[in-house]
């Protein structure tokens, strides 16, 4: 297999959310602590940056053009511009303690977003839903730090994962899409990384970038180590698929948190990587209301 390259000449503080646009050729992305949207025109090169108000924690596209946007406070939609339009409800946690973090659309074009809890003194974090006609619904809790959102290719799974806990869980959707009780998927031990965010594959595998693991790890559906790909830089937080084909691999990396002599010795913290692989992801849809 190929090795990660470098999509173009950035550095983030904590880019996350990687979301490709067929229709653009463009991927997107937050930068969650600088309050940001990037994207970045595959063919043209061309670069934007949308800014908000706060903190980013996830966003997605909207069939109707601009973004739902998870910000530390509340859930909002968007123009392209970033121009707010419309709050649809406020953060269900404190959001003084835990900020909106990982999410994405499932398969009905429904909006997922989840939460951090900042103190890590127990698992005060959540995930909640926004249905096609905006109403809001926590769907599970007794999360640390919610990751690793993805959804089958059937339909039948939820993917999420707990990253501070180092666990990866999946849980059963009935026709509706509605969640059963969500199950254990696969533990790490100390010194393996921690599972962060993700993107299935249509044969039902599941790419995970591993914060503090310098790799990102493929596992089958059966939650079997399948592939590990390493990478130049400790703390990747996101995958997700794109390209004309989807056998493009974008992977976010970030910056947070880390010395000065980590960032001259590996510079290319923060960057995003490319990598051509065999199997071609799952789309992500937009969101779509209704």
């Amino acid at each position: 297999m190929a090795e990660p390259q470098v999509l173009f000449d950035y550095t983030g503080h904590l880019p996350e959310c990687p979301t490709w646009s067929e229709s653009e050729n463009a991927l997107y992305w937050a930068d969650i602590l600088e309050g940001e949207i990037h994207r970045y025109d595959l063919a043209s090169r061309e670069h934007k940056i949308i800014t908000f108000h706060e903190e980013v924690g996830c966003f997605a596209l909207r069939e109707k053009g601009g973004f739902i946007v998870a910000m530390r406070n509340a859930i909002w939609l968007s123009d392209q511009y970033g121009l707010l339009q419309h709050k649809i409800c406020d953060n269900p946690s404190n959001p003084q303690l835990a900020r909106f973090n990982d999410g994405g659309t499932d398969t009905r074009g429904r909006f997922y977003a989840g939460t951090f809890w900042s103190p890590g003194d127990y698992n005060g974090a959540l995930l909640m839903r926004v249905d096609n006609d905006l109403t809001p619904k926590v769907i599970q809790c007794d999360i640390h730090g919610h990751n690793g959102l993805a959804f089958s290719p059937d339909g039948r799974w939820m993917f999420t994962s707990d990253t501070p806990n180092g666990v990866i869980y999946r849980t059963p959707l009935d026709e509706t899409g509605e969640p059963g009780r969500r199950e254990l998927f696969r533990r790490f031990q100390k010194g393996e990384g921690i599972p962060d965010g993700a993107a299935l594959d249509v044969e039902g595998c599941y790419w995970s970038a591993m914060f503090d693991g310098w790799r990102v790890a493929r596992f089958s559906p059966q939650g079997e180590l399948l592939q590990e790909i390493p990478l130049p830089v400790r703390c990747p937080t996101m995958v997700c698929f794109g390209g004309a084909d989807m056998k493009t691999l974008f992977i976010t990396t970030t910056r947070e948190n880390m010395e000065s002599e980590e960032l001259a010795q590996y510079p290319l913290s923060g960057a995003i990587f490319t990598l051509p692989v065999e199997v071609a992801g799952v789309k992500k849809g937009p969101f779509i209301e209704r």
